[in-house]
């Protein structure tokens, strides 16, 4: 059994919302807002007519997009496993850890990578991505461990606010210090692009510095006789075999997985290629995107926040819908328009959706996983979040190439959310939660 102890406790709650707080900047900054606009707009060069090297948007938005396509290929094959061994093992904390770690210094390494060497760029991208993905996997595994079970829907809500908030924070910073000036601070070369560069150095310095907390608090899940390695590895493998076989006794879970599958997919290409599309498609400034992302993550914190007791109150289901509702609305307004103001309306949307949509979906699996597997589960989490995750980005970056606008590559998105929205029909919340054989308060 696992130690139950912080359930309900307001410190362990609030130490594990801050990890939110703290990685929140990576999503924010590296693949949303900065360092994704700024690859795809300046690290790749390529011979103009005259022979000149110079950025080349087109080639950086598609290189970009195989990054992260590979990101989502790798955390698929890994989550299952890593989430099996750290239940098994007693590791999560320590696996938590060490991706965090892995994380810190794979954004550090970005700042070194100048216009011109994009694969450099790309692999501590792809590094950085995965580890932050895997981390992910281990710390919504504590969410039921942490919240009372009619409460997890607001705890889920917290962390996701917490997240925006920090994101949100770690934005000012950046544009304030670093991309927003006059003359470059701390002696940085412009010309380079060290200035937005350097965001990286911040973001990996905000993750360690406020991640403490959450490591000083949360205790390492207790297991009854520990194997040793060999032995851990080959019965992870098996607890994974005999979790698949008896999948079928969690129906509601699979198919809130399978459902997840696409909206998710859409979800993550919107995210990845929201600031991308804003600076290519409507001539957005690397500012005016970095002005567009605060009132994003003010929205989406109230969103995160305020339906997260929405989720206790009607479940979690019924708010799913709501969000993929308005995403979908959100998508349409912005592959049809070529106001700014339009645009700013869709992103108010988006904001007020993403929240409710990534809360409500970690919240409605920690009432359906069953006790002592739970890392296992939110690793199957990750896996329905990323095993078709590759295919918005990669249908994205093909469309993109194909018809050279921007526009026609991310509608895919639309698509996504409208299948993910009639699997969702299919989970019966109420049957989900009696399977799991948990305590209803």
């Amino acid at each position: 059994m696992n130690d139950r102890s912080q359930r309900g406790d307001r410190k362990a709650i609030w130490a594990w919302s801050l990890f939110d707080f703290a990685n929140s900047s990576f999503t924010t900054l590296v693949v949303t807002f900065i360092y994704g606009t700024y690859f795809t707009g300046y690290m790749v060069l390529s011979p103009d007519a005259t022979g000149a090297l110079v950025p080349d948007a087109e080639a950086g938005t598609v290189l970009w997009s195989r990054g992260v396509t590979v990101t989502a290929i790798l955390v698929a094959l890994l989550s299952p496993i890593l989430g099996a061994l750290a239940d098994r093992g007693g590791a999560r904390k320590r696996l938590m850890l060490m991706t965090t770690v892995a994380c810190v210094i794979g954004t550090g390494m970005l700042f070194f990578a100048e216009p011109g060497q994009a694969m450099q760029a790309l692999i501590w991208f792809v590094i950085a991505n995965v580890a932050f993905e895997m981390g992910i996997v281990f710390y919504n595994a504590y969410l039921p461990d942490v919240a009372k079970p009619d409460q997890i829907g607001r705890v889920s809500g917290y962390g996701w606010a917490l997240g925006y908030v920090g994101g949100l924070l770690c934005l000012v910073v950046a544009l304030v210090v670093f991309v927003q000036v006059e003359t470059a601070p701390f002696g940085l070369d412009m010309s380079t692009g060290e200035h937005v560069r350097a965001t990286n150095l911040l973001v990996a310095l905000w993750f360690a510095l406020f991640s403490i907390p959450t490591f000083l608090v949360l205790k390492e899940v207790k297991v009854t006789d520990k194997p040793g390695l060999g032995d851990l590895v080959q019965s992870s493998f098996a607890q994974l075999a005999e979790t698949g076989r008896e999948l079928g006794r969690y129906r509601q879970i699979v198919r809130l997985l399978v459902a997840r599958l696409f909206y998710n997919d859409g979800l993550v290409t919107l995210i990845a290629f929201g600031g991308i599309y804003a600076s290519g498609t409507l001539g957005f400034t690397i500012t005016e995107v970095l002005i567009f992302g605060i009132a994003l993550n003010v929205a989406a914190g109230l969103g995160a926040f305020g339906f997260g007791f929405l989720d206790d109150k009607i479940g979690g289901r019924p708010v799913l819908f709501i969000s993929l509702a308005l995403l979908t609305v959100a998508a349409i307004l912005a592959v049809a328009t070529t106001s700014a103001t339009v645009f700013w309306i869709s992103g108010i949307l988006v904001g007020i959706a993403i929240g409710p949509n990534q809360s409500a979906s970690r919240s409605l699996l920690g009432r359906f996983v069953p006790d002592d597997k739970e890392t296992e589960f939110y690793g199957f989490f990750a896996f329905s979040g990323k095993a078709t995750a590759f295919i918005g980005p990669l249908l994205l970056g093909i469309l993109t190439d194909i018809s050279g606008s921007q526009r026609v590559g991310i509608s895919v998105v639309i698509v996504l959310f409208a299948i993910g929205a009639v699997l969702l029909t299919r989970v019966d919340e109420a049957e989900g939660i009696a399977l799991s054989g948990r305590p209803t308060s």
